[in-house]
């Protein structure tokens, strides 16, 4: 299997610990492409034709796009347990929290990276934030003791956009008011296989 993949990115991140912690990570190619959302690298446009990362081509079957996707292949492929029946309604919510976080800090970063800066919109930006905000907000007061039951792909989620958030919007400072969430956090991250995928590393 070959993994497309580009920088630091939040989705690609959390492919990647999903490998790490089903044991697949040897088994997967990693292949560097341009992710840019107005020029994608044309390898990237022939995996998945939105031209988005990741994207898991593999030798026996069509190509994978979304990273819900993906992760959710890998487990299955290893029966790593990270989609629990017994409580797959909360697991996929909170990952799609999750991933709504990313896709809102993502966003913000193209806007001040992409667009002209005469363009630059502070107030869709702002828009952005608020998007992430409420979602840390409802992470502190509704799901923290699913965070702090047994890990599924929830967790994963949840951990690769708060990295994320502390490596692109690190001014922001998601973690006053929320300490919870910070302390779990803090914790979570000392796995080796967050450690292994550190964009500060």
């Amino acid at each position: 299997m070959k993994l497309l993949q580009a920088g630091p990115s939040p989705f690609v991140r959390k492919v990647l610990v999903t490998l790490h912690e089903t044991g697949q990570y040897g088994e997967v190619e990693m292949v560097e492409v341009a992710a840019s959302p107005v020029t994608p690298d044309p390898a990237l446009i022939a995996a998945n034709p939105v031209g988005k990362i990741p994207a898991l081509v593999r030798p026996d079957g069509p190509t994978l796009y979304d990273s819900r996707v993906i992760c959710r292949y890998l487990d299955a492929r290893a029966e790593g347990g990270l989609y629990p029946e017994s409580r797959i309604w909360d697991t996929l919510t909170l990952e799609a929290t999750a991933d709504g976080i990313m896709d809102a800090a993502v966003l913000i970063v193209y806007e001040e990276r992409f667009r002209a800066r005469e363009m630059v919109s502070m107030e869709w930006i702002e828009g952005q934030w608020g998007k992430v905000a409420r979602a840390l907000d409802v992470l502190e007061t509704r799901w923290m003791s699913h965070l702090a039951g047994r890990m599924d792909m929830g967790h994963i989620a949840v951990a690769c956009a708060l990295g994320y958030l502390d490596f692109r919007h690190d001014a922001r400072k998601w973690r006053v008011g929320r300490p919870a969430l910070a302390a779990w956090y803090d914790d979570f991250a000392k796995r080796d296989s967050m450690v292994a995928t550190d964009p500060t590393s």
